[in-house]
């Protein structure tokens, strides 16, 4: 009986948890994260500030915990895109498109990851524990690319820069593409970001080759 008692509180928690996280994504749409707080989350999750405070104890930490999330979900997309079992060529050609991909699907993960809502392009943190935790997730995301790099012939230190190339490449497509500024050039996004990749393999081989 209390076992079940038991389970039904973590579930009903588990609950609010999850109505708090949507409330507050939509409230960092609408004021970015400088401009959000407890209580306007709290007022959009019909809950008091005092009721979000049982759950969370800063909006930061709301924001990381949507961020964890979304980190999440890109690295489960990339690694299901270039299984470790298919040919290194292939795998980074797959993990930089699922990477692209992934942000060209869902724009508003990559505001929350660039911490783009209504904040424009300046530098922002979290505080340097979640920081570290949210970076560490990015590149466990982005590491079936160095992985790849490395298995065709780069050194460590040769991929890791294939790693740092490849999301720099596909944040300023992604960029374009999602602003609209692509049609200036009439250009593809997703037939850029495959094309670089084809030159990445190409500069890889030659450097194997030399």
């Amino acid at each position: 009986m209390k076992q079940r008692q038991a389970e039904r509180q973590r579930a009903v928690g588990a609950h609010k948890r999850r109505l708090i996280l949507d409330a507050a994504q939509k409230v960092f749409a609408r004021e970015g994260l400088e401009g959000s707080s407890l209580r306007l989350i709290a007022a959009e999750a019909g809950y008091t500030p005092a009721a979000l405070y049982f759950h969370f104890q800063s909006k930061e930490a709301i924001y990381a915990e949507l961020l964890q999330e979304s980190l999440g979900r890109l690295g489960e997309a990339v690694a299901k895109a270039a299984p470790k079992d298919a040919h290194a060529a292939d795998r980074l050609r797959r993990a930089g498109m699922a990477f692209f991909g992934y942000y060209a699907q869902y724009a508003g993960e990559l505001d929350l990851g660039f911490y783009l809502f209504r904040g424009g392009m300046k530098p922002a943190g979290l505080g340097r524990e979640w920081d570290e935790a949210l970076n560490a997730a990015l590149i466990a995301a982005l590491a079936p690319i160095t992985a790849a790099a490395e298995a065709l012939g780069a050194p460590r230190e040769g991929a890791q820069r294939v790693t740092v190339n490849c999301f720099a490449h596909a944040a300023g497509l992604l960029l374009l593409m999602h602003t609209g500024r692509i049609r200036i050039f009439g250009a593809q996004a997703e037939g850029l970001m495959a094309d670089y990749l084809e030159g990445v393999l190409g500069e890889i081989s030659t450097q194997k080759e030399g």
